[in-house]
């Protein structure tokens, strides 16, 4: 027997074209701080304070399958989480065929969880695993909300050379990270240890990377309920690099001002001193783009660099929450971990030659 949620649908599906946003990464000598400027309740602002200019980004809409006949919106993606098996789960849009629902890179320990793109779709229906529990969904428009204006960085900015999109800049909604007031996964800080690639399993030629970014945010941080964004950075396919996981206000991605580094969700288990780096697209029978494998072959050997780690080199991690270790590359993949196909067999098997690169 299956579980199920679903939306009903009232209008045919529809396909419809999105815009798109990118911008080329550049090196550069100096270190620009970011500013952490969108509100923390959430409302617009235009207040623009020294070193911060407005900027209109759409509000990403969700909505749970709550037995409701359609959806308020056409949706882009549609995130799934339940409790038990993790293999099993079926989603179709309005009147299709059911398909089987692929885990991608997220993983949870007590059952499954995917991000679905749903191509515009008004209505659609999930079935989970037998005996699975807690099933939920949020279909998720990130490109035709209402208007939020953000305050964002004047200047470019950039870590030790490498040019970034700051949180605000990509338009992240700081107030999905609080729930009632209370972070929900407040920061805590390790030192570095290894660094994780993943690629997020979404679809390739994107024309929309910062939405697809702002997806991946409510997807983690709402749907997984892991109160943020997953990832310390992403990366795109024009090579364009994105700060992700909420590491303080003081300007420096991923890092505390002490060096040590933000726990984020990208390897259950082995999180805390772990860094991800999570390639948008799907990586298993092609790989990068030139212009992203170069984004993340400069972004490693920044980092290794600045923390003194051989990107060549294997070492024995030691989670410094519980003691548990593991035998990994400094520089590894998601599936070096756990038991994934992450980040593509492709990206993975082009590992070598990033580490041999980032250590030049």
């Amino acid at each position: 027997m299956f579980q199920a949620s679903s939306h009903r649908k009232k209008n045919p599906l529809s396909r419809r074209g999105v815009i798109g946003a990118a911008g080329a990464v550049a090196a550069a000598a100096a270190v620009t701080p970011a500013v952490f400027a969108a509100t923390e309740s959430g409302t617009s602002t235009t207040d623009a304070g020294p070193g911060t200019t407005p900027k209109a980004f759409p509000a990403t809409r969700t909505a749970a399958a709550e037995g409701t006949d359609s959806l308020p919106f056409a949706a882009s993606y549609v995130a799934v989480r339940w409790t038990g098996a993790q293999d099993g789960a079926a989603i179709r849009f309005g009147d299709g065929s059911w398909e089987p629902v692929t885990g991608g890179c997220a993983t949870v320990e007590d059952g499954g969880t995917a991000l679905v793109p749903a191509g515009a779709a008004t209505a659609y229906e999930v079935q989970a695993p037998a005996g699975a529990r807690r099933l939920r969904s949020l279909a998720i428009d990130p490109t035709d909300g209402p208007e939020r204006t953000f305050l964002v960085p004047s200047e470019p900015t950039r870590m030790r050379g490498v040019r970034y999109v700051s949180r605000p800049a990509w338009g992240a909604d700081e107030s999905k990270r609080f729930k009632d007031g209370v972070v929900i996964s407040p920061e805590q800080y390790y030192p570095l240890q290894t660094i994780t690639v993943h690629h997020t399993a979404t679809p390739n030629d994107d024309p929309a990377p910062a939405a697809t970014v702002r997806t991946i945010y409510d997807f983690h941080a709402i749907t997984n309920d892991w109160g943020d964004i997953g990832y310390h950075f992403l990366v795109d396919e024009e090579g364009v690099v994105y700060e992700g996981r909420y590491s303080g206000g003081d300007g420096i991605p991923a890092l505390d001002p002490d060096g040590n580094l933000v726990t984020a969700f990208h390897t259950a288990g082995f999180n805390s001193g772990n860094l991800g780096i999570a390639l948008l697209g799907t990586l298993t029978d092609q790989g990068p783009t030139p212009a992203a494998r170069n984004s993340l072959t400069r972004l490693v050997k920044v980092i290794a660099r600045l923390k003194g780690l051989d990107p060549r080199a294997r070492t024995t991690f030691v989670n410094p929450v519980n003691g548990v270790t593991k035998d990994v590359p400094v520089l590894s993949g998601h599936r070096d971990w756990l038991q994934t196909d992450c980040p593509g067999q492709v990206m993975y098997d082009l590992l070598a030659e990033i580490r041999a690169a980032a250590a030049r």
